[in-house]
């Protein structure tokens, strides 16, 4: 069965800053209350605030008709959804933002590394077509809330070369289901914590977009699993 089969339509993480406990001599009768000081070696995540993905692109459990094995991750950049596919009909579904026009791809290739609150070095062609527009873009940003790589990214390889194109979070949670990227793959940072954690380096990636260059692959979206939805499993 050929992708282009429709899919079945169907808060956010809000990582506090850890508060550092104050010594319990700054609370006697004779000394005023002191705030204790934030930690410095903790990364909040930015709140993804409710109503800015909307609900077919939120995470879920599905069932899935597919003859790839589990494990294999599904990448349907057409109708913005990545599949981490879990054997018997079974897969979780993940909403996407993909490539805008001109920056879509197709095919086969595999996570070579994985990194947590990665940072990110934009690719010199970037930085010279953003300059264009009068955007400068910093030659590397080490990781954080406010980097493009969000809480997590899976760098994907071909034939053990660095494609340059990466799985990863996004501190725009509104992108979502829409073509804005240069080609990479972002998630909500929730989901890509949860996907990360899936994930294993090696896991085959099918990338299915302009050009056919996936090759066949059969995969069918019956819609949202209930009873798993339901009753966990």
């Amino acid at each position: 069965m050929k992708s282009l089969l429709p899919v079945v339509a169907a808060a956010g993480i809000a990582v506090s800053c850890l508060m550092a406990a104050s010594d319990a001599a700054a609370f006697n009768a004779s000394a005023p209350h002191v705030a204790p000081a934030p930690r410095t070696d903790v990364i909040r995540v930015t709140t993804e605030p409710q109503g800015q993905v909307k609900p077919q692109f939120q995470r879920r459990v599905v069932r899935l008709v597919t003859n790839e094995a589990p494990g294999t991750i599904i990448i349907d950049t057409n109708n913005k959804y990545l599949y981490l596919v879990e054997g018997d009909n079974r897969a979780r579904r993940y909403g996407i933002g993909v490539g805008r026009e001109g920056f879509g791809w197709s095919g086969v290739v595999k996570v070579g590394r994985k990194a947590e609150w990665p940072g990110w070095t934009p690719p010199p062609e970037m930085r010279v077509r953003e300059a264009k527009k009068g955007h400068k873009l910093p030659a590397y940003q080490e990781g954080g809330e406010d980097n493009p790589l969000g809480a997590r990214a899976m760098y994907l390889y071909r034939d053990g070369n660095d494609t340059a194109f990466r799985i990863h979070g996004t501190n725009q949670p509104w992108s979502i289901g829409l073509n804005m990227s240069s080609g990479c793959i972002r998630l909500m940072n929730k989901d890509v914590i949860d996907l990360y954690d899936r994930t294993p380096v090696g896991t085959k990636v099918i990338v299915v977009g302009p050009g056919n260059r996936q090759g066949e692959v059969s995969y069918q979206d019956r819609g949202i699993d209930l009873f798993r939805t339901m009753f966990g499993g």
